[in-house]
């Protein structure tokens, strides 16, 4: 896995071995930040369930003001460490090592992010826990846009109730991504 664009374009990233976490292949990352792009130059990034941080790491590179990281894996915490150093990045990111949720709560009241990333485990409904939590708070930016990677049989029929709407769907091989903002 590698960085693809920006200051640190063609850097190698650290993953941590097993199937504790899935990278973003390279190719899908590259296809996501194409369509990111115009988001990204001067954002607050927010990435959740970080793994390796590789998604948030790209942002940055790629122009993102700053980037919050929440993993409670320590191993995967760990790891972002490490690629945010080796990357020269440290200085625009920050690492909360805790549940996502307990995460929000304590990103409450701060300044808001213009983009959050989330790439929960699959088949668990997170990612429907954490669009009910962010339904009511002031973590996203007014108009910011939260991008889900999930599995194709992930369910959002519910993002209308929750004051949400389905901007974009990308559908890969295994996977998709899921382009979300708020009602107005």
């Amino acid at each position: 896995m590698r960085v693809i664009a920006g200051t640190a374009r063609r850097l190698n990233l650290k993953t941590i071995d097993g199937m504790e976490t899935r990278p973003t292949t390279d190719r899908i990352k590259e296809t996501l930040f194409n369509i990111l792009q115009p988001e990204i130059p001067g954002c607050r990034f927010l990435d959740l369930f970080s793994g390796s941080g590789g998604i948030g790491i790209e942002a940055l590179s790629r122009g993102a003001r700053q980037a919050v990281f929440v993993e409670k894996n320590p191993r995967a915490c760990a790891c972002i460490r490490d690629n945010l150093v080796f990357t020269k990045l440290s200085d625009r990111g920050s690492l909360l090592r805790m549940d996502v949720l307990q995460a929000l709560r304590s990103l409450e009241g701060r300044e808001s992010f213009d983009c959050i990333f989330m790439d929960p485990p699959y088949g668990r409904e997170l990612e429907k826990q954490v669009l009910a939590y962010l339904a009511h708070s002031r973590v996203p930016a007014e108009d910011a846009l939260l991008v889900v990677e999930a599995d194709l049989e992930t369910d959002f029929s519910y993002l209308e109730e929750y004051g949400f709407m389905c901007c974009r769907d990308k559908v890969y091989k295994t996977n998709r991504h899921v382009f979300i903002k708020k009602r107005k």
